[in-house]
């Protein structure tokens, strides 16, 4: 039986170390074993068990015991093994997720900064551009207004070179006319009678010849057809050196009807006026508008009138120098209380300059007395009395003259901002303003 008992031992330690060297997969093979194993031992057991074998079986079967559980220790050790092999390649393939995760973050950070930083470059390029284009729009428009204003300084000095030929062309006309009219009154000297006073206290009479031949310089550019004249878009005949105004019959005198005392004062001169012009006298212009006046200046009977109103320039002036001369006491009475001091101060400074009775003289003829205060546009007048309100105080002398062109100027320029815009006043201002400096320059006699 001991032999048996250790045959048996003997074959359980073989297939415990077998099981233990081999896969799983024997656990199987060692299951069938085992049962044989039992079967030795059962079929070794005697029996009836002696109490002599009880401690053999005893140690026989804590062996067994040991073996068994060594082999589940080793079978647990080694699924805990495999467990940690698991977690680790586990653990190694999230890594190396997290790792690829990364780099494609990595990767799509890069290609976006790529991204913004060629967006930046492309719009700094387009801002270049758009830059270097507004550049060269401006280079162009520059070129275009220098160009332009070249060709309107050409066609400016054009138009100056062709007025001064015109004027001079005029002034020869005028000049050729009048020999012309001087011939004509020596073969009909009755035409044109010597007046019998022309002398006034102050002006000596070529003062008064030179003072209208300056204004029928001014209004008419020394032209002989302008004497008798119609201005474009006036409702009134403008006539004689001072392009006195003439209404038709009926017609609102909202600047004065100046012409007729002209010829008041010229019939009480002495001069012969022809009986159609003494008829028209009392009843108006015999023309209703400018066409019609543009009709009858080809007749003798307007030549003969024209020629008429040249021979008597002096006495033209002189009636503008009376009506300025009269206009004198009325300007300071007239004035505000406050202002009497001042339009006294620089009427006299004025009128004691050398070249001053010229100033105002033809402004009175130019633009009138100006006594009407609520006349004028929106309250305000334009005549000689609102340019020495206006007037800087002087003292006699040639500033006073300077004083009295920039105060003359400020008024029309008043004028002309409070008029109609529709009117269109400011194509006159120019004019105006080159005829008033003319006061600055006092003209020899």
């Amino acid at each position: 039986m001991n032999n048996k008992a250790l045959i048996s031992l003997s074959l359980i330690a073989l297939f415990g170390l077998s099981a233990c060297s081999n896969q799983p997969r024997n656990t199987k093979a060692y299951s069938s074993v085992k049962p044989a194993a039992k079967q030795v031992t059962k079929s070794s057991k005697p029996r009836y068990a002696t109490r002599q074998n009880a401690p053999r079986a005893q140690a026989t079967q804590s062996k067994i015991n040991t073996a068994s559980n060594s082999y589940a220790k080793q079978q647990q050790l080694k699924k805990q093994q495999q467990m940690a092999a698991a977690a680790r390649q586990k653990e190694q393939q999230r890594q190396m997720y997290h790792r690829n995760w990364q780099a494609q973050q990595q990767a799509q950070k890069q290609a976006a900064e790529q991204n913004r930083t060629m967006q930046l470059a492309a719009q700094a390029q387009a801002q270049i551009q758009q830059k270097q284009h507004a550049r060269n729009v401006w280079q162009q428009q520059q070129a275009r207004q220098i160009a332009q204003q070249r060709a309107q300084q050409q066609a400016q000095q054009l138009a100056q070179q062709q007025t001064q030929q015109r004027a001079q062309q005029q002034q020869l006309a005028a000049r050729q006319q009048a020999q012309q009219y001087a011939m004509l009154l020596q073969q009909r000297p009755q035409q044109a009678p010597q007046s019998r006073n022309t002398g006034i206290s102050g002006l000596s009479q070529a003062e008064m010849r030179a003072i209208g031949d300056k204004i029928f310089l001014n209004e008419s550019g020394g032209d002989i057809n302008k004497l008798v004249h119609w201005n474009d878009g006036e409702n009134f005949a403008s006539m004689g050196i001072g392009h006195f105004t003439w209404y038709p019959a009926g017609r609102r005198t909202r600047y004065g009807n100046t012409f007729p005392g002209l010829l008041d004062h010229l019939k009480a001169n002495g001069v012969n006026l022809p009986v159609w012009v003494q008829r028209a006298r009392h009843q108006g212009a015999p023309w209703r508008t400018k066409g019609e006046l543009g009709n009858a200046k080809a007749s003798a009977q307007i030549k003969d009138f024209q020629n008429l109103l040249y021979q008597t320039r002096d006495l033209q002036a002189s009636y503008i120098f009376e009506r300025a001369k009269r206009a004198m006491p009325k300007l300071v009475k007239t004035a505000p209380p406050h202002l009497r001091p001042l339009v006294a101060q620089n009427l006299n400074a004025v009128a004691n300059t050398r070249g001053g009775w010229y100033a105002l003289i033809d402004y009175v003829n130019f633009k009138g007395e100006g006594l009407n205060r609520s006349g004028g546009y929106k309250g305000q007048n334009w005549g000689l009395l609102q340019v020495l309100e206006n007037m800087r105080p002087s003292q006699p002398g040639q500033m006073a003259l300077n004083n009295f062109a920039d105060s003359a100027i400020q008024t029309l320029q008043r004028r002309v901002n409070n008029s109609n815009p529709a009117r269109n006043e400011n194509r006159w201002m120019r004019g105006w303003t080159v005829r008033i400096n003319t006061y600055r320059q006092p003209f020899v006699i």
